[in-house]
């Protein structure tokens, strides 16, 4: 089997890479860097401009799979022209492979996109499922409706098209958790708001896992990628202190100094979701971590 990945040189995309070379799966990359290009035999780069519509149409020679996981970072401050670019690196690059696949030849059989859980509202009480028709009146609401409506085109070529609605990731390489451990690691570690916010997360390895089980098992649909268990916010920091064995005692951080630090972009950490993991359960999917302090000492320590 070949796979054809989007953002292979990226926190999830390196660790998915991985995966697959370890079970035999030969490679296909697209990256947008020269520098970045190599050419193994299971493991080949492929230049792509999603911005001024190039890409090497030698990238699909022999794929079975797509898994697209490109994107601009959400966790820069978002300012009117990076808004743009967030929205845009999904979209093109989602229209590029469709029109690639559309005007030329392939044997792809399977589509797979990258997407994310803040399509759903922020809410206290709420439990979502990837069948919740309610829809958050939010900047990364309208991103993730858009990425995932770019994805679903590739639906009109006959190919099957699945959907990874992504929590929290979990990872000491980078995401969240690396930055909510530094304060922690000075003694300085607290909750953002109320701390009651839901945060639905998940292991990095674990969310690489439901991308092969996906692939292995020829799944379509939406699946949300999180954890069974999801936590509030205070719980999710104290997990982390007692991983590092640091106290817990400062105030929580108000609403308004992480607006003013973050601008609009505090929605990533005060927005509360909590997520269904049932689905993908559902269809068999066997979680290497259930537990938050299992998944973050296996990152921390």
């Amino acid at each position: 089997m070949k796979v054809l990945i989007t953002g292979a040189t990226g926190l999830v995309g390196n660790e998915l890479v991985s995966l697959l070379l370890k079970n035999g799966i030969y490679i296909n990359y697209l990256t947008t860097s020269k520098e970045k290009l190599q050419s193994e035999d299971n493991y080949k780069g492929y230049l792509w401009n999603p911005h001024r519509g190039e890409i090497d149409t030698n990238c699909i020679d022999g794929v079975d799979v797509i898994v697209h996981l490109a994107g601009a970072s959400i966790s820069k401050r978002w300012t009117k022209s990076y808004k743009e670019e967030i929205v845009e690196s999904r979209v093109l690059s989602a229209n590029i492979i469709y029109n690639l696949l559309k005007n030329n030849s392939h044997t792809v059989k399977q589509f797979i996109s990258a997407s994310a859980i803040g399509i759903y509202p922020d809410s206290l009480d709420n439990v979502y499922s990837e069948n919740s028709t309610e829809r958050d009146h939010s900047f990364l609401c309208t991103v993730v409706e858009k990425w995932e409506e770019a994805a679903m085109q590739i639906e009109r070529l006959n190919i099957p098209v699945a959907i990874v609605r992504t929590g929290l990731v979990l990872s000491a390489s980078g995401g969240m958790l690396k930055e909510i451990a530094m304060p922690v690691k000075f003694g300085v570690g607290t909750a953002f708001g109320s701390g009651k916010q839901m945060q639905s997360w998940i292991h990095l390895r674990d969310l690489v896992g439901i991308y092969y089980y996906i692939i292995k098992n020829n799944l379509e649909g939406i699946y949300n990628a999180v954890a069974p268990y999801p936590v509030t916010q205070n719980t999710l920091m104290k997990t982390v202190t007692k991983v590092l064995d640091k106290p817990y005692f400062m105030p929580n951080i108000p609403k308004f100094a992480i607006e003013m630090v973050m601008g609009q972009a505090h929605v990533l950490v005060l927005a509360s979701q909590n997520v269904s993991a049932r689905k993908i359960l559902g269809q068999g999917y066997q979680f290497k971590y259930l537990s938050l302090e299992k998944a973050i000492k296996a990152e921390l320590k």
